[in-house]
């Protein structure tokens, strides 16, 4: 008799689909077309390919930014172009998916201390959120913990002009987290950091993923970072995907002539640079 195979776990991230256009003078200009994938809970996924694939507007549609003209994002099997009922369900689906874009200084308040930032947000969602948040005191202790937990100690009355871009990384990073996020976008996030600082990240992120279970997708055109942090990647090209699998086939056996081409242009010795031809 043989036995029956294990059930794989339902995907948390079910992407089915997705299409985006514009509309422009001249007709409609395509960000991306036909876009599928799925992360399982906890998992870590890479969206690759160089500037113009169309990864990061995926991203914008997955975090609720913008609408997509036809295909469907799933997140635990729901719809989520099904608008929530009530004002804790609505907080609750905005907090599931949390974004970390390339340059987080925009987002962060310049006149407001980090820590009064992290605390309004705290108090904004403490109903949803464990451990009894509608307190002055335990809010200001969850900020303390979430700077200590992303590096960033002691600099609770910091303003971000004051911090440097990694820094301000890692504030973006504890602001996601303060909203106990299902998924985590990370949107181009180290790639303005320079290789030291970058490295931290990264082994923060691997870190929180592993003690928090935290699923991750990540933007990149850094192969080096899908092979450090992630499971599977998506490659893209001219906003479709060209080849998706797990990083260790991608990455070592590629199927696909373009992502060949994004592995023979990462620089080692004796390289050349190697031009990679537009998508017919």
């Amino acid at each position: 008799m043989t036995a029956a195979a294990p059930e794989r776990a339902a995907p948390l991230l079910d992407v089915h689909g997705l299409t985006k256009r514009y509309p422009t003078r001249q007709g409609e200009v395509t960000a991306c077309e036909d876009i599928g994938f799925r992360i399982a809970p906890g998992g870590a996924l890479a969206l690759v390919g160089e500037s113009g694939a169309g990864k990061s507007t995926v991203v914008r549609l997955i975090a609720g930014l913008e609408k997509p003209t036809s295909g469907q994002i799933r997140l635990h099997g729901q719809h989520t172009g099904d608008r929530p009922r009530g004002r804790s369900a609505r907080l609750a689906r905005a907090a599931a998916v949390q974004i970390v874009h390339q340059d987080p200084y925009s987002s962060l308040d310049p006149r407001q201390p980090i820590g009064d930032g992290l605390a309004e947000l705290l108090r904004l969602h403490a109903g949803r959120l464990a451990g009894g948040l509608g307190e002055r005191s335990a809010r200001r202790d969850r900020v303390t913990g979430l700077l200590d937990t992303v590096g960033l100690p002691g600099l609770a009355d910091a303003r971000p002009a004051r911090l440097s871009g990694g820094q301000r990384q890692r504030v973006a990073i504890a602001r996601a987290l303060a909203l106990e996020p299902e998924i985590l976008l990370l949107d181009e996030a180290v790639a303005a950091l320079d290789v030291s600082v970058q490295a931290q990240i990264l082994n923060l992120l691997a870190d929180l993923r592993e003690r928090t279970g935290t699923t991750l997708l990540f933007v990149t055109h850094d192969l080096a970072v899908v092979r450090q942090l992630c499971q599977e990647a998506v490659v893209m090209r001219g906003g479709r995907v060209v080849e998706a699998g797990p990083v260790g086939r991608v990455l070592t056996a590629p199927q696909h002539p373009y992502t060949q081409a994004l592995l023979d242009s990462v620089p080692r010795p004796g390289w050349r640079p190697r031009r990679i031809s537009p998508p017919v």
